[in-house]
């Protein structure tokens, strides 16, 4: 069970919440006494084990939707407690070239730069990206600073030749796809 995993994992005996140990800052295990450190330590590696072995279950996904998308990312997101902004790298076939973290943020904000943004999509020849972030609070509804920075990026990728496909802002149990909300279009082109 849980319980007997997490015994085995953490190198300890006790009673184990898997939902407090997962969402729970590891400091913060530590000093309520209900991790030690090394056993604190054996958690972060742990999780961090199973987000890479995760994000490697395949070659080259194809991402064409914002459904495809969530799927793919949803593993990297469990236990998260801060923005995290990424850039999915895609060929014409909406399959996945390279995935970059290009900025760590708060609980609440993600201070995006548009080099990071674009670089890694310059160096491995991308015809789009996809712009993924995480909101720890829960709530996947883009903010009006998240709408005004994808239209800025939109803009940018145009000239670069590099289209930005969508911006899904994801949580844990859920995601919004700017694209199909119609957030990308320019306020001109969009129905009053």
């Amino acid at each position: 069970d849980d319980a007997e995993l997490l015994r085995l994992a953490l190198g300890c005996g006790g009673s184990f919440d898997l939902p407090t140990l997962l969402h729970g800052d590891p400091l913060e295990l530590v000093e309520s006494a209900l991790l030690s450190e090394r056993a604190a330590a054996r958690l972060v590696g742990s999780l961090e084990l199973v987000r890479r072995l995760s994000a490697r279950r395949g070659e080259s996904p194809r991402l064409p939707t914002a459904s495809a998308i969530y799927d793919w990312i949803r593993p990297a997101l469990t236990g998260l407690r801060r923005e995290i902004f990424r850039v999915l790298c895609v060929d014409t076939r909406s399959r996945l070239l390279r995935e970059v973290i290009a900025c760590e943020g708060s609980v609440d904000s993600c201070h995006v730069d548009p080099r990071e943004v674009f670089a890694p999509a310059i160096a491995c020849r991308a015809s789009a990206i996809v712009l993924v972030h995480n909101h720890p609070s829960g709530d996947p509804e883009p903010s009006l600073q998240d709408v005004q920075l994808t239209l800025q990026l939109r803009q940018a990728g145009e000239l670069l030749c590099i289209r930005v496909l969508d911006h899904v802002v994801v949580t844990e149990t859920g995601f919004v796809s700017m694209m199909q909300r119609r957030m990308l279009e320019s306020p001109a082109a969009q129905p009053a």
